[in-house]
């Protein structure tokens, strides 16, 4: 009897014990989404609010009369439609340069014996992460500028591109350490030379690896703004950091246009990681077991 209620006991204390940790565990992740849903929540209301809604004390969360005024003056007076296309186009640029150089260069210390062996090509990459990004800035300003590459797009795209090769390299040879050597050696045996075993056999199974790098490459490049304002200088040419950044003034802070821009910032990156999480959450998993 004494055994049989001893046993009784240990079970439900192993139940409750799962139960509080359960618990814990679910207030805990419950706290964390507070966190984050409640500034992105903060700021759509904004972005909906009549401007006299904005400022008045007590605070209301949820406004009155729900007005697109700020995205009209936003899309309208500001002229954020030509600098999110600049945005676009130079993330684009950017990521899909970035990714291909970093594919190469992943693929070459993951299989090439010579770079396989030269770790210090590696340790340079993690370097260069640890490097802060403004205490180059000057330098390529005076050198861009000499050259009269400043204000040029296709040039900013080239040095974003730039800066997401060491991280994406990285990432790239994570990925590929985890893929057969069987795989190319088998393609090698049907007649395909190394590029083509690369293209037509590794890249193919290394999909979700590469989504993730394309998209970290593409959310680095959008949200960046030190870059933008020292290499543009012409408006039309500014992106979506700048333009937000610009509606910062002495007079104060247009905070209805500015809501409804980062509103319009942020869909972008919330459409690429809501179409391709499940690939970068898979590439994530496959490039952080081995590396």
């Amino acid at each position: 009897m004494n055994k049989s209620y001893a046993a009784r006991k240990r079970t439900i204390q192993k139940y409750a014990g799962r139960i509080t940790a359960k618990v814990f565990k679910t207030a805990a992740l419950a706290l964390f989404l507070l966190f984050a849903v409640l500034p992105l929540f903060w700021i759509i209301v904004t972005s909906l609010k009549p401007l006299d809604e904005i400022y008045i004390f007590p605070l209301r969360y949820i406004p009155s009369n729900i007005t697109f005024e700020g995205y009209r003056k936003l899309l309208g007076f500001a002229n954020f439609g030509r600098y999110f296309t600049n945005s676009v186009v130079i993330s684009l640029l950017a990521a899909a340069g970035g990714l291909c150089v970093s594919v190469l260069s992943g693929f070459a210390l993951s299989r090439l014996r010579a770079f396989r062996k030269a770790r210090v090509i590696l340790l340079l990459l993690y370097f260069t992460q640890m490097v802060p990004s403004f205490i180059l800035m000057v330098p390529l300003f005076f050198n861009l500028s000499r050259l009269g590459l400043t204000n040029n797009r296709l040039v900013l795209a080239v040095v974003y591109a730039s800066t997401t090769i060491a991280f994406g390299a990285i990432m790239a040879k994570s990925f590929f350490d985890r893929i057969p050597a069987s795989l190319e050696e088998a393609a090698l045996i049907d007649g395909c030379d190394l590029f083509s075993a690369l293209f037509r056999v590794i890249l193919p199974v290394s999909l979700p690896g590469l989504i993730a790098i394309f998209s970290f490459a593409f959310v680095n490049v959008w949200n960046e703004l030190f870059l933008a304002v020292m290499l543009m200088s012409s408006d039309a040419k500014m992106t979506v950091p700048v333009a937000l950044n610009s509606f910062i003034s002495k007079a104060g802070v247009s905070w209805d246009i500015m809501s409804a821009g980062i509103v319009v910032a942020l869909l972008p990156t919330m459409i690429i990681f809501a179409f391709g999480q499940k690939y970068i959450v898979a590439g994530l998993t496959d490039g952080g077991v081995k590396g």
